[in-house]
């Protein structure tokens, strides 16, 4: 057994588990940031916690595998703030923070607040680190815990203000890396023989069904197997926006999103079926629409790798405790094909097309400023084949998950779990696992403000991401309230509330080193994209936009 430091040990486990990047912000792990060097792994320095935490989260739903973000001890409960996306996004990011050694605690030490407790409600397990001999042991727990069923963030708080005592100590360490907690989804559990069978029944039975993809078949990697089963039994297929991509959005059985940032005919769908097959998905508010959909007393099958989730929201006929891809192909070898459900699909499609003609005319609008619809459109007729798009939440969530169809089956979908202003250090997360493909933002100047601090970032490292703004001047998502409780304030400003001034963000781009176009035109849109794509740098194009149009609510029951 090699005797080594602590510091030697974490760079190499690192480079063991197939880190490329890791991200922080200073000062932490100062040894172990340069034994990384050593072993060739990149230190991207953010300029702030939540940042360093988003741009773990993109890197890690990219890649499918653990990322690493960290911070010292007064940076500790930021960073935990920053993990409550990758908590609810299934992302295994490891946090790594320092606290301050035994003889410091509890006499007010400078810059020290207890910070485990802030974790608690991010992690899925957290542990302090207080001797290097803790490290073989702790360190692949934390590999394991993050990959591993329902994949989530783990926090390890090293001694040390900045992780000194443990990353200067020295100990017989063996670098052991375990391949199977390389990846999301790292174990692959299974449901016995009579659940397949109970669900087979159920499905052939059913005379509407419908398959609710949830993030589960995307950390399982399970798009295919649900796609090849929805087409043997001719089921439509609607997702959560972490399964936005799961099935093509062109394909005949697919619906789009549904629940809360939806289009219309997919909420339609699952309200009107008569079995709702919920696969990886948590259930929660946000997919079913505050569990309106799919309706009360409609049979469900769930399949889930987290055996707490089933039955959570929603009354299982048939649960299934295993890994959506490992499940699904299961099924998919016990069932022969079905007959063509005319009705029921025919059904479907006309919902499908009724909701595309609505929208059509504001997808080909060329008003100015430009309809956030024609932006969609365009994003869907320009995204490259193999892109990554990347979105924040709130308008930029309902215009991504319902406007814009991803097409091909090489694009994929990330999506800020709850936290505006993720989009941008996302992304270049993102791209930092992912170089060789195209990664695309999506989001709006309410976002874009949050991290704009990480175009310099970005321009540092030429992390090549390129970030589409929505750029209304506003958070108008906001407006529909603020004006609603002013009505009864006459003469009072409600537009203060939800108003900015006009900045050219292109401009502030260049100002940090990136490539920046300004779009007034909707003709304009698909070349600015390919300008940025094209242009070697992070690049910003700043889509000026209605302030008045607003995403419509969704369609419930």
């Amino acid at each position: 057994m090699p005797r080594m430091t602590g510091a030697r040990f974490v760079a190499e486990t690192f480079k063991g588990y197939g880190l490329t990047h890791v991200f922080y912000v200073p000062s932490i792990a100062r040894r172990i940031l340069a034994e990384m060097e050593i072993v060739g792994i990149e230190r991207v320095v953010a300029h702030g916690e939540k940042a360093a935490a988003y741009m773990a989260d993109g890197y890690a739903r990219a890649a499918n595998g653990p990322a690493v973000c960290m911070a010292q001890s007064v940076g500790a409960a930021n960073l935990a703030a920053g993990l409550q996306d990758p908590f609810l996004g299934l992302s295994p990011v490891i946090a790594i923070t320092g606290h301050r050694p035994l003889s410091h605690q509890y006499r007010n030490s400078y810059q020290e607040i207890e910070h485990f407790r802030p974790f608690s409600s991010t992690t899925k397990y957290s542990v302090a680190v207080d001797t290097v001999e803790q490290l073989p042991h702790l360190l692949r727990q934390a590999f394991r815990e993050a990959t591993s069923g329902a994949p989530g963030p783990v926090h390890m708080d090293f001694m040390g203000i900045q992780g000194e005592v443990i990353e200067n100590g020295e100990a017989d360490l063996d670098v052991i890396i375990e391949e199977d907690f390389m990846k999301r989804s790292s174990l692959r559990p299974e449901p016995g023989p009579e659940k397949i069978r109970e669900t087979v029944q159920a499905l052939t039975e059913a005379r509407r069904p419908v398959i609710i993809a949830g993030g589960g078949v995307t950390s399982s990697g399970a798009q295919a197997e649900v796609v090849q089963l929805a087409e043997m039994l001719n089921i439509p297929v609607a997702t959560s926006l972490n399964a936005k991509g799961t099935i093509p959005e062109n394909h005949p059985l697919s619906v789009g999103v549904c629940g809360a940032y939806s289009r219309w005919c997919a909420n339609r769908v699952v309200a009107e079926a008569d079995l709702a097959i919920f696969i990886g998905s948590h259930t929660g508010s946000q997919v079913t629409l505050d569990w309106r959909i799919p309706q009360p007393g409609t049979p469900v099958i769930q399949i889930d790798i987290d055996p707490s989730e089933l039955g959570r929201s929603y009354p299982t006929r048939v649960a299934l405790h295993g890994d959506a891809k490992a499940t699904v192909g299961r099924l998919v070898e016990a069932l022969e094909p079905l007959g063509p459900r005319a009705e029921w699909v025919n059904r479907v499609r006309q919902l499908v097309q009724e909701w595309r003609d609505e929208v059509a005319p504001d997808f080909h609008s060329d008003a100015q400023p430009i309809r956030p619809e024609r932006l969609c459109q365009e994003f869907t007729d320009n995204l490259p084949s193999d892109a990554m798009l990347v979105s924040d939440t709130g308008h930029a969530g309902i215009w991504t998950g319902g406007y814009i169809d991803l097409n091909h089956p090489d694009q994929s979908f990330i999506r800020a779990a709850g936290s505006l202003g993720w989009a941008l250090p996302a992304a270049l997360g993102a791209k930092c696992a992912i170089p060789d493909r195209p990664v695309v933002a999506f989001t709006g100047d309410g976002g874009f403000w949050y991290h704009i601090a990480e175009l310099e970032t970005a321009a540092r490292y030429g992390i090549n991401a390129v970030i589409v703004v929505n750029d209304n001047q506003s958070l108008n998502q906001c407006r529909v309230g603020d004006e609603r409780v002013y009505a009864n304030y006459p003469g009072g400003d409600s537009d203060s509330m939800w108003q900015f001034t006009d900045v050219d963000l292109s401009k502030v781009a260049e100002s940090m080193g990136c490539f920046g176009l300004r779009v007034t035109d909707p003709a304009r849109i698909p070349a600015a994209i390919e300008e940025a794509l094209a242009s070697g740098r992070p690049a910003v194009v700043d889509v000026v936009s209605d302030m008045d149009v607003v995403a419509p609510p969704p369609w419930g029951p």
